[in-house]
């Protein structure tokens, strides 16, 4: 597909070689007809409209074969002894696959949103299906979503609600969760997963607060609404000023006893729940079954988070057997909610599709590096020394040869295997060093590589746009790798991993500016960490399938079924 330039393209760094493509378009004159045998002028007639039936036969049956064979070659897998080869035609991917196995609707205005039909030829198949359980429960909240969404009646009186003081709560049909974001954009993404399935578990509709361009970012996922609270929301405007301390946090409440919780008269339209890294005990009694069933009968529930807590919904009683349900394998929860809620908006994508046609394109096996650093600005050579460590102890970076008179050198040159990198880190050092490293000294078996770095920004950019845009866009590519290797504790990481249903190489955060020992390990899930689990468990229903994670021990992820140890 053709893609036409705007201004949205990443700031590509300068030393990047830049992308040719090939304008050449050779014009072959016919040859001609060399027959030289005589034929009455009707039989020469009829031979022409003989040739030109089997010129047009001959494709359409060649057709028609390849799509039989590739169907039953699929269904025996018999493409994987070629190496991943499909005779699918670019662009026009198999209806289950556009819609990823039922995870998609069919019928939005694909225009309006290229990537959500698209992004399958990018981030390829989904590497779990989802479950008949699962799809029926999005398509019973996209008729929700419907029914309840910005402006519709039943919202337009659910919302009369807070300015009413009308007590007991008349019934509107609808009950509402509201997600405010809050830190990076990692964790807008795993927190706004976090608060759909949530919604989708207890009745109830998500609503975004629109701040910090998430709008522009990801496209509508519910058809005939929007995702979006609007912007005259009664309470909107409070939003900032919601901590532990507020009159309507529930924490607080419970703490300081402001209501009678038994008393359905003091029962508050809305309630706030403090739920990201700073959250106290008495914020986490959210995750406890009596709460919920108070929280139940609250038509507003405003949630602020940064973290993923996911795993800590398995936990909880009521919940239990629906998640396990939707989720049959434990470890795909974030990878088929995201396919299914994040499609980036069209300069977005643009920008994705053009990076990658322009720098990964062509690629016998593309490597994902992502260096998120929290000890200080950096760069610093231990940094470098653990990523080295970790791609050259697994096997996932070319192993190069130091001595230039090592035999090896001439017969690796038999070997062009293309190996692409693409590095990700505010800081471009990293990427620098680990090009000069393969542009100063052959690879063992004659790889060729290149090392890309979309972008270097130095420092987060919390208020503008296009920083936002190229961080989204370096996640969706570092989700197109074959293999991954990512920072712990980076929930850019998790994202990136969870897009693309990997189960990368994870770097530990290092001590002391020290190197780990060893440096890195390979996750036993691709879901991500609750990095902040609730500190009292002593309610919760323990399963086997959540564990500390591996970069956090006080965290919690879900794991598989049959891998319930590290």
């Amino acid at each position: 597909m053709k893609r036409s330039s705007d201004d949205h393209q990443l700031a590509f760094d300068s030393e990047m070689e830049p992308h040719k493509r090939s304008s050449d378009h050779h014009h072959h004159q016919p040859k001609p007809h060399s027959d030289h045998r005589h034929h009455a002028p009707e039989d020469n007639n009829g031979a022409y409209c003989k040739r030109g039936l089997l010129l047009l036969v001959i494709p359409v049956a060649l057709f028609l074969n390849i799509t039989v064979l590739d169907l039953v070659f699929r269904q025996y897998n018999v493409w994987s002894f070629f190496n991943g080869f499909s005779p699918v035609i670019p662009g026009i991917p198999p209806k289950e696959d556009k819609l990823l196995g039922g995870l998609l609707l069919p019928g939005f205005d694909e225009k309006s949103c290229l990537s959500r039909y698209e992004s399958v030829l990018y981030l390829k198949e989904l590497k779990r299906q989802p479950s008949s359980s699962l799809i029926s429960k999005l398509r019973s909240y996209e008729a929700l979503h419907k029914r309840c969404g910005p402006y519709t009646e039943s919202y337009n009186k659910t919302v009369e609600l807070i300015k009413s003081g009308e007590r007991p709560f008349p019934d509107t049909g609808c009950k509402y969760v509201i997600w405010i974001p809050f830190n990076g954009l990692g964790n807008k993404i795993l927190s706004l997963t976090t608060a759909f399935l949530y919604a989708i578990v207890t009745n109830r509709t998500v609503l975004a607060s629109p701040m910090d361009h998430v709008p522009e970012l990801f496209c509508e996922p519910f058809p005939g609404t929007s995702l979006f609270l609007p912007e005259d929301f009664p309470v909107a405007g409070e939003f900032n000023g919601f901590d532990q301390n507020s009159k309507h946090c529930y924490g607080n409440i419970v703490k300081n006893k402001l209501i009678d919780r038994s008393d359905v008269s003091q029962l508050p339209p809305f309630v706030y729940n403090n739920l990201f890294h700073n959250k106290d005990r008495y914020d986490e009694l959210f995750f406890q079954d009596e709460h919920q069933m108070f929280l139940q009968k609250i038509p507003w529930l405003i949630i602020k988070t940064d973290e993923y807590f996911i795993p800590s919904l398995f936990e909880i009683p009521s919940f239990q057997k629906v998640l396990e349900n939707m989720f049959p394998d434990r470890e795909s929860v974030f990878h088929l909610l995201a396919r299914y809620l994040f499609h980036p908006t069209n300069p977005v994508w643009e920008m994705i599709t053009r990076y990658h046609d322009a720098y990964l394109t062509g690629a016998d096996e593309k490597i994902g590096l992502q260096v998120r650093v929290f000890d200080g600005p950096g760069p610093f050579q231990h940094v470098l020394d653990q990523i080295l460590g970790c791609t050259m102890k697994e096997n996932i970076l070319p192993q190069i040869i130091n001595n230039p008179k090592d035999p090896n050198i001439n017969s690796s040159r038999k070997n062009k295997t293309k190996v692409v990198v693409l590095m990700t880190s505010l800081s471009s050092w990293y990427a620098d060093r680990i090009r000069d490293m393969y542009l100063q000294h052959p690879t063992l078996n004659g790889e060729v590589v290149r090392v890309h770095q979309p972008s270097h920004e130095e420092e987060q950019k919390w208020s503008e746009i296009l920083h936002y845009s190229k961080a989204l866009a370096e996640i969706y590519l570092l989700g197109m790798s074959d293999r991954l290797v990512t920072s712990g504790c980076s929930t850019f990481g998790y994202v990136a991993q969870g897009f693309g249903g990997l189960h990368s190489w994870l770097m530990f955060e290092p001590k002391n500016r020290k190197v780990p020992d060893p440096p890195c390990i390979r996750v036993t899930s691709m879901d991500p960490c609750y990095l902040i689990r609730p500190a009292d468990t002593s309610k919760a229903a323990l399963v086997p399938y959540a564990k500390p994670c591996e970069d956090r021990s006080i965290g919690l992820k879900l794991v598989p079924v049959n891998k319930t140890t590290f």
